[in-house]
């Protein structure tokens, strides 16, 4: 394969990038506002039992409900500053770098997620969050789709890495 024809399979354009965030941001606002028609506050709908439940909470903390016991005034705004400053800095290191698709892709996933769970923030002062995984007694936080893309968007970060450190 060229070199051209390498480096151009390599890369991905960055409207490519904003069109992977917005979809992850659009896919997110809507199962969040389904979920807020059809399921009630704190309803549990088991889905697969004794693994998977649907339910509909308010997250007003951060994510895996860090600081969400927190009384404090400035919890909301704080959270929404940090988001929106950690938002903007993945949008400036997308813009000017010129990346490899899974990096791109990764941080597209990110910044879809990030900014769907900011603007729950900003217009309702929490997130919605609707999946329920557990096992026997035990539960994983629940999360939604924002939640999930930003993970996967981090871990196939931290893989890139440590598969450059490998090669080496």
């Amino acid at each position: 394969m060229s070199e051209t024809l390498t480096t151009r399979v390599r890369n991905i354009p960055r409207f490519m990038l904003g069109a992977i965030a917005l979809l992850i941001l659009a896919g997110d606002q809507l199962t969040k506002k389904i979920v807020q028609a059809s399921i009630p506050p704190q309803a549990v709908i088991p889905v697969v039992p004794h693994f998977f439940n649907l339910t509909h909470t308010q997250n007003s903390g951060a994510a895996f409900g860090l600081f969400s016991g927190s009384s404090s005034p400035w919890k909301t705004t704080l959270l929404i500053l940090v988001s929106g400053a950690l938002l903007v800095t993945v949008v400036a290191i997308v813009w000017r770098s010129r990346m490899q698709w899974e990096a791109g892709v990764g941080l597209s996933l990110i910044l879809g997620g990030a900014a769907s769970n900011l603007l729950d923030r900003i217009y309702r002062g929490k997130v919605v969050d609707f999946l329920d995984f557990y096992f026997r007694s035990y539960h994983w936080f629940t999360f939604n789709l924002a939640d999930s893309a930003i993970v996967v968007g981090a871990a196939s970060l931290i893989l890139q890495m440590l598969l450059a450190e490998q090669r080496k």
